[in-house]
């Protein structure tokens, strides 16, 4: 029988890094639901502040949750890790999103070709977020449409030490992708027993390719996730599937294999779902799948391949 736990943003549930050495906070069952609460990218706590006197800058904004240690908390705040029981390399991990609310406040800075030492320096635009009617107000007066999303979802790798949050890579991590709302599921290769799962790096709207850098980084109220093995899947490398359609990725610090790398995910995908010669797949995906950037700000770049849903009939 499925169980349903709950993680919330305390010192002994948050990290930085991705490392197979990390210790579960939680081992599950395949089948199981979690329902998390984040911090957003930079752990900042709960500001208390207003639209009315926004903050000058990021720092201004206020401290960490808690002292972080260095390297093992440089990147993003993320809730995790978690263990499945039965996971194994070679299998699948299928991350079913079922909700997704944001917190009440987020934050965008124009980081793209800034340097780190002065990012915290940087005009900040603060939002205030209403998770009931999805739209998001900043304080010089604009407004936008809620699509929240988690930044970071993913699994460490196979080797050994600590990995960045960043980047990422086979086992999922900082993939950016403005598709995995609610409704998606996502689908990432295990590379260690256990699996080792963590989220963070909420997003409250994110255009493709997260050109300015930052999306509008948010806490999140609540992520509601349901965890599953997969023993079969469609694919060896990560995919998923959203309310809109059928995704595959490719991640390179080179645009042109990120995307090569997602299209040639996408031809297996076709083939194996229409039964058709690969050479054939290909042929029709020109006709019908889209080529996005996911983002270009990881250093690890993201490409992801779309099939609309009823698109190829």
């Amino acid at each position: 029988m499925s169980a349903t736990h709950t993680i919330t943003p305390q010192n002994d549930t948050l990290h930085g890094h991705f490392s197979r050495d990390l210790a579960p906070i939680l081992t599950i069952q395949s089948g199981d639901t979690v329902r998390y609460q984040t911090l957003d990218a930079d752990w900042i706590g709960t500001w208390h502040g207003t639209l009315d006197n926004p903050p000058a800058t990021r720092k201004a904004l206020g401290g960490s949750f808690r002292p972080r240690v260095s390297p093992q908390d440089d990147g993003h705040a993320l809730c995790g890790p978690i263990a499945v029981e039965g996971a194994k390399p070679g299998m699948m991990l299928a991350i079913h999103i079922n909700r997704i609310v944001p917190g009440q406040w987020g934050w965008t800075q124009p980081w793209t070709s800034v340097p780190p030492e002065q990012k915290d320096d940087l005009p900040v635009i603060l939002w205030a977020l209403d998770a009931e009617t999805m739209i998001g107000r900043n304080h010089l007066g604009h407004t936008v449409t809620l699509r929240p999303f988690m930044g970071v979802m993913g699994m460490p790798p196979a080797e050994a030490g600590i990995h960045r949050t960043t980047m990422p890579r086979a086992t999922g991590g900082n993939i950016d992708c403005k598709e995995l709302v609610a409704g998606s599921t996502l689908y990432l290769p295990i590379a260690v027993e256990g699996g080792l799962f963590s989220l963070g790096d909420g997003h409250a709207a994110q255009g493709d390719g997260e050109s300015g850098g930052t999306a509008i980084e948010c806490p999140m109220s609540l992520v509601d996730v349901t965890f599953e093995l997969v023993e079969n899947p469609l694919l060896p490398t990560a995919y998923a599937k959203t309310p809109q359609g059928w995704l595959t990725f490719g991640f390179d610090e080179d645009l042109q294999t990120a995307y090569d790398d997602a299209q040639a995910a996408m031809q297996t995908l076709v083939a194996a779902r229409y039964d058709v010669e690969p050479k054939i797949a290909l042929a029709l995906m020109g006709s019908v799948v889209d080529m996005r950037i996911t983002q270009t700000v990881n250093i690890v770049r993201g490409v992801h391949a779309v099939l609309p849903h009823g698109a190829l009939r």
